[in-house]
Parts: structure tokens; C-alpha cells; sequence
């Protein structure tokens, strides 16, 4: 599902990511971690198409990214949150999730609208019942009247997967999720993840968070690749302990 074949990103004459490779399987979540300055976010923005690699390849389902932008690869199935949640704090909670399914436009245009036609009407009746069930399965439907920018931070980053997760993500990019979140909201994050028929990346600094929930963990430090492979092995790897576990 992601493929980045010998990725590299300068900033000048500073190293971002050098020579990074890493294939990510269909169903898989792999979580990404390794200490400030290593280059999660910026591999991320690659994935994501917010920053074109100095060199390397990014393929997406098959088709090769590189140069594609956004958009293209949100109209191929990914999604992503970021760090700081990018809620609609002037919408409710249930139109945050709402927004996120208008791209594949409304019955009929907007004669239909105009009108009110009963195929526009059955299919807003819809949209209104995916999002409830995806506000449900992450924990805040009792919220879906309340305006995203008068919730606490936790809470917006609930609002943030339920709107990653209500269109049926391909693939979902998950930066810092559990930042902000009590323990029963990682709790309910860490099930919505696991549940989910998508391939799943997350970078996280909650090394508990990473090992339970991610049946793989991708090291990173100084941009470079260090360890990959399977929880139990990476939390005894040696380079790992020495870069980043202590």
C-alpha cells in the first residue's frame, strides 16, 4: 500500500531523511518512532505529498506519487492527522465529520439542492448516519451539537479521527494521536486503530502506545532507518536503546 523507495530530503545543507526505504503491507499498522530531529514529520509530509523528496520514490496503492500532489493521493484513499488537531472550530462536531465526505458531491448538483430533490435527501439522510457511526465508534457522538473549538484538546483529536476514518481510508497517517488523550481515550484510539480495514502508519512518542497497538515499528534517527521490524524485537534492539529507548 506505501512504498518509499531510497527517499532523501535537504534542507539546505541539512539532512531531513537520507536514503530512506520502507514498504508498508496492505492491513498493516506500523508505528514510527526515534527522537526529536529524526525526521517522522518530514517522511510524513513526503507520504502525504505537502513536501516532494530531494530524491527517491513514493508509490501509493501501486501508482507512483512522487509528483503528485495532495489531492491526488487523498482521491487514492489517504488520510492524515497531524500533530495539532485541524478541527473546523467554527462548525459542530457532526459537520467537522461531514466535510469530510462532500467531496464526492451531493445528488444532483444544484438544481437538486435548489429544489430538494428526494435522491439529495436520501443521500444527505445517509451522510448524517455514516458520520453519527463514526463519531459513535470513537466515543464523542454525545458531542455532535458542540462547536470543535470549544472542546478540549482530546476531544479534537477524536473529532479528527472520526473525520480521518468516516470515508473508509485506503491508507491512514496518524502524527502524535495519543497527545492530548487521557487513558481511556488512548484507549478507545488504540481499539478504533486495530479495528479499522486500512493500512495504518503513526508516529508517536508513547513507546507503550506504539508496542500494543503496531504489529511493526520503523526507527528513525538523524533521517536515517535503524531498525525495522516486529515490537518484541525492536524494544530489545541495541541501537534502538542507545538512540532512543535509553
Amino acid at each position: 500500500m506505501i512504498e518509499i523507495e531510497d527517499v532523501s530530503v535537504r534542507f539546505g545543507g541539512v539532512r531531513a531523511l537520507t536514503g530512506v526505504s520502507l514498504t508498508v503491507a496492505e492491513g498493516a499498522v506500523c508505528g514510527v518512532i526515534g527522537p526529536n530531529g529524526a525526521g517522522k514529520t518530514t517522511l510524513f509530509d513526503v507520504i502525504t505529498g505537502l513536501r516532494r523528496p530531494t530524491s527517491g520514490r513514493v508509490r501509493l496503492r501501486g501508482a507512483d506519487v512522487t509528483s503528485a500532489g495532495a489531492v491526488r493521493r487523498a482521491r487514492l484513499g489517504l488520510r492524515r492527522t497531524f500533530q495539532r488537531p485541524q478541527v473546523f472550530g467554527r462548525l459542530t462536531v457532526l459537520d467537522n465529520v461531514l466535510a469530510a465526505l462532500e467531496w464526492r458531491g451531493g445528488g444532483g448538483g444544484l438544481a437538486a439542492d435548489l429544489v430538494g430533490a428526494r435522491s439529495r435527501r436520501r443521500l444527505e439522510a445517509a451522510r448524517r448516519d455514516r458520520a453519527l457511526a463514526a463519531l459513535d465508534r470513537c466515543g464523542i457522538a454525545d458531542l455532535r451539537d458542540a462547536y470543535a473549538a470549544d472542546l478540549p484538546i482530546g476531544r479534537r483529536r477524536m473529532v479528527e479521527l472520526a473525520r480521518a476514518i468516516v470515508d473508509d481510508p485506503a491508507v491512514l497517517l496518524l502524527d502524535e494521536p495519543t497527545s492530548g488523550l487521557d487513558a481511556d481515550q488512548a484507549a478507545v484510539f488504540a481499539d478504533v486503530v486495530r479495528s479499522l480495514d486500512a493500512t495504518v502508519l503513526l508516529v508517536e512518542h508513547d513507546v507503550g502506545f506504539v508496542m500494543t497497538t503496531c504489529d511493526r515499528v520503523v526507527v528513525l534517527d538523524l533521517g536515517e532507518v535503524i531498525a525495522d521490524g516486529p515490537p518484541e524485537r525492536i524494544r530489545t534492539d541495541p541501537r534502538v536503546r542507545t538512540a532512543y529507548l535509553g
